[in-house]
C-alpha cells in the first residue's frame, strides 16, 4: 500500500494501442499503488468495448521497493467485414459510410450501437420513421451482418368521405402499398388533399398489419365540410366603383373535387374616374369551372363563360361590352416543382360604341384631329385567343410571401375572325423579388413589361395602359397613358402594423402597412393619351394597407402622389386607390 508504480505495461493489446488504454486510467507511472483504484481502471478499459472480460493486473514488486504494473487484456474478435439485406431506399453504399469506421478494431458494441443509431437517423431524415434495424450478429471470421426492416406498406385505406369519390382521394395520394412508407411524401398527400377544399380536416393512423407485422397499415381520416354555397355581397374597388354581387358556388361539385361558380355583380362605375371614362354603370356575370385533374394529375383545366357591360377604361367616352368563352390548361413541370406552362385558348366578342359624341367632337377639334378617326378607336370584333405561358413560383407563401420568386410570362395571339387585318400578337411578362427585412415584414420588388409583336391595325382596346390600382398607383385609371407597349417597375416595403398584429384576431394577422414606389412609361401612345394629354410616364410614392385573402389575392387601399409631372389632367395631390386581386400577366 506504500509502494510506487514505477511503470505500466499492457499485454495483449496488438489493435488498441496501449496508450489509448492507458490514457483512460486514473493510476499513473508515479502514483501510489492502490488496489482499489485498479479495480476501478479495470472496469474502465472493459467499458471501453473493445475487450472480453478476461482481464487482470499483477502488481510486481522491484528490488527498489516499486511496482511494474501488469495488465494483461484479450481483444474482442476484430471486425473484418460486413453484410447489410433488406436495404432498398438507402442504398448500402450510404449505409457503410457508418460501418466502415469499425473495419479492423476489435468489435465494441458501444461503437456499433452508435453506427446503429446513426443508420436509424439517416432512415428518418429522409422520411422512413417505420424502418428499423431487425438484427445484428457476427461471424466467427468478424464478419457483422446486418438486416434491415424498411416498413414497408401493406394498404391504404380511406374514411370519412360521404360525397367525394373515393378514385378522386386515391388519385390526390401518391403513396402507393407495397412501397417504404415516408412521412414526407404522405405529408404532401396530406396537404394536397386539404387543399382540395373538400375537407376540414385531414389525418392518418398507422398500425401494424394483422396479415404481416413486418408491414403496415395506413389509414387516410377525413373530415368532409360543407362545399356548396350561397353569396351575397357588396364593396368598393377603383375599377367598379360601389358594387354589389351575388353568387352560388361548390366546391366539390358531384364529390369529384370540380368547381362551378356562378357570380353576377353590379357596380356603379370607376371610382374617382377623370372625365375620360363614361359614366355608366358595371354589369358583369361570369360561369366558371375548374377541373384539378384534366387528362392526369400533372394538368388542370380552367375554364369560364363571361359578359361585362361597362363604361370603358381605355376607350374615352365610349361604351364597352364583352361576351366570351375561355379555357386555361396549367401544366406542372415534373423536373422543376417551381415551374409550370399554360395554355389559354378563347373567342370573344367586344363591342364599342359612341357614349358622348359631342364631347368627342370637341376633343378631336381642340388637339386638331379628324374626327373620322373616331370610328378606328371604337373598332371592337370577333378574335379567338391562344396564348401560351410560363410560370416560376418559389414563394414561401402565397399569403404575405418573405421569400422566393414570381415569374411569368406569356405571348398572345388575337386572329382577328371578323377581319383577319385586326389580328395582333403581344408578349407580356412579370417579375417579382421577395426579400425578408426583420422578423416579419418584406420588401418585394416587382417589374411589369409588354410589347405588341405584329399587327398594325391592332385595335385601340386591346392597348396596354397604365395608371390605377394594379400599374401606377397615385393616378386614376389609365391615367399615366395607353399604348401599344409598356415598361414599369415597382418597389414596396410590407410591414405589419405596430401592436395591431399582437391582437388575436385571425383577420388581422394578414394585414400590412405598404410604403412602395412605382414608375412605369407607355411607348407608341394611342389617341386616347393625345386628347386627354397623358403625361405617358410616371413616378409615384405612396402609403396603403394591403390584406391578402387566400384564393383572392390582396385587398389594397392605397394613397399615392406623383413625383414627376401629372399632366393637365392629373392632379400634383395625387389619388386614392382600391384593388380587389393582382395582376399575374
Amino acid at each position: 500500500s506504500t509502494a510506487y508504480i514505477n511503470d505500466i505495461e499492457i499485454l495483449g493489446s496488438n489493435i488498441i494501442k496501449p496508450e489509448y488504454i492507458m490514457s483512460k486510467m486514473s493510476l499513473k507511472k508515479g502514483d501510489l499503488y492502490d488496489k482499489d483504484a485498479m479495480q476501478q481502471d479495470l472496469k474502465t478499459i472493459y467499458r471501453l468495448g473493445y475487450f472480453t472480460e478476461k482481464m487482470k493486473a499483477i502488481p510486481v514488486k522491484n528490488s527498489n521497493g516499486t511496482i511494474s504494473l501488469k495488465i494483461i487484456v484479450e481483444e474482442n474478435i476484430p471486425v473484418t467485414d460486413f453484410t447489410i439485406e433488406g436495404n432498398t431506399v438507402v442504398s448500402s453504399d450510404e449505409i457503410m459510410q457508418y460501418l466502415l469506421p469499425l473495419k479492423g478494431k476489435p468489435q465494441n458494441i458501444t461503437a456499433i450501437n452508435q453506427a446503429m443509431e446513426k443508420i436509424n437517423e439517416c432512415y428518418y431524415s429522409k422520411g422512413y420513421i417505420l424502418s428499423k434495424i431487425d438484427s445484428i450478429y457476427d461471424d466467427p471470421d468478424g464478419t457483422l451482418n446486418l438486416s434491415i426492416t424498411e416498413g414497408k406498406i401493406n394498404k391504404i385505406m380511406i374514411t370519412g368521405n360521404e360525397k367525394t369519390k373515393e378514385y378522386v382521394i386515391e388519385r390526390n395520394i401518391m403513396t402507393e402499398p407495397g412501397t417504404v412508407y415516408n412521412e414526407n411524401q404522405v405529408k404532401q398527400d396530406l396537404v394536397r388533399l386539404y387543399s382540395t377544399q373538400a375537407f376540414k380536416d385531414v389525418n392518418r393512423t398507422i398500425e401494424v398489419s394483422e396479415d404481416n407485422p413486418d408491414r403496415f397499415d395506413v389509414t387516410i381520416e377525413l373530415k368532409e365540410q360543407r362545399t356548396a354555397s350561397v353569396s351575397v355581397g357588396g364593396g368598393l374597388d377603383s375599377a367598379t366603383g360601389a358594387f354589389g354581387s351575388v353568387g352560388i358556388s361548390d366546391n366539390n361539385f358531384r364529390g369529384l373535387n370540380q368547381r362551378v361558380s356562378l357570380t353576377g355583380l353590379v357596380g356603379s362605375g370607376i371610382l374617382m374616374s377623370d372625365s375620360s371614362i363614361m359614366s355608366h354603370m358595371n354589369y358583369q356575370a361570369e360561369l366558371s369551372f375548374f377541373e384539378p385533374h384534366f387528362l392526369n394529375a400533372d394538368n388542370s383545366l380552367m375554364s369560364k363563360i363571361y359578359y361585362r357591360d361597362l363604361g370603358s377604361y381605355q376607350i374615352p367616352l365610349a361604351l364597352e361590352r364583352r361576351i366570351g368563352i375561355e379555357g386555361t390548361v396549367a401544366h406542372k413541370l415534373k423536373y422543376n416543382k417551381n415551374l409550370s406552362t399554360t395554355l389559354t385558348t378563347g373567342v370573344e366578342y367586344i363591342h364599342l360604341s359612341e357614349g358622348d359624341a359631342n364631347n368627342i367632337a370637341n376633343l378631336y377639334k381642340a388637339h386638331g384631329l379628324d374626327i373620322a378617326d373616331r370610328a378606328k378607336q371604337l373598332e371592337g370584333g370577333l378574335f379567338l385567343r391562344l396564348a401560351p405561358g410560363l410560370a416560376y413560383d418559389s414563394r414561401d407563401s402565397a399569403v404575405n410571401p418573405r421569400h422566393g420568386a414570381l415569374a411569368s410570362v406569356r405571348f398572345e395571339e388575337a386572329f382577328g375572325l371578323d377581319g383577319f387585318g385586326k389580328t395582333n400578337g403581344r408578349l407580356t411578362g412579370m417579375a417579382k423579388k421577395f426579400i425578408p427585412i426583420a422578423k416579419k415584414s418584406s420588401l418585394t420588388f416587382t417589374g411589369r413589361g409588354g410589347i405588341k409583336l405584329h399587327g398594325s391595325d391592332m385595335p385601340e382596346i386591346m392597348a396596354y395602359r397604365l395608371g390605377g390600382p394594379y400599374t401606377i398607383r397615385g393616378y386614376k385609371v389609365n391615367g399615366v397613358g395607353t399604348g401599344t407597349s409598356f415598361i414599369m417597375g415597382s418597389v414596396e416595403l410590407a410591414t405589419p402594423i405596430p401592436f395591431v398584429d399582437r391582437l388575436k384576431v385571425n383577420f388581422l394577422q394578414n394585414l400590412r402597412l405598404t410604403f412602395w414606389v412605382d414608375a412605369g412609361k407607355v411607348f407608341d401612345p394611342t389617341i386616347a393619351s393625345v386628347l386627354y394629354d397623358r403625361p405617358i410616364q410616371a413616378i409615384t410614392a405612396g402609403i396603403g394597407l394591403k390584406i391578402n385573402m387566400p384564393g383572392v389575392g390582396p385587398l389594397s387601399v392605397d394613397y399615392g402622389f406623383p413625383l414627376t409631372n401629372p399632366g393637365p389632367n392629373g392632379s400634383p395631390n395625387g389619388y386614392f386607390t382600391f384593388g380587389v386581386g393582382d395582376m399575374m400577366y
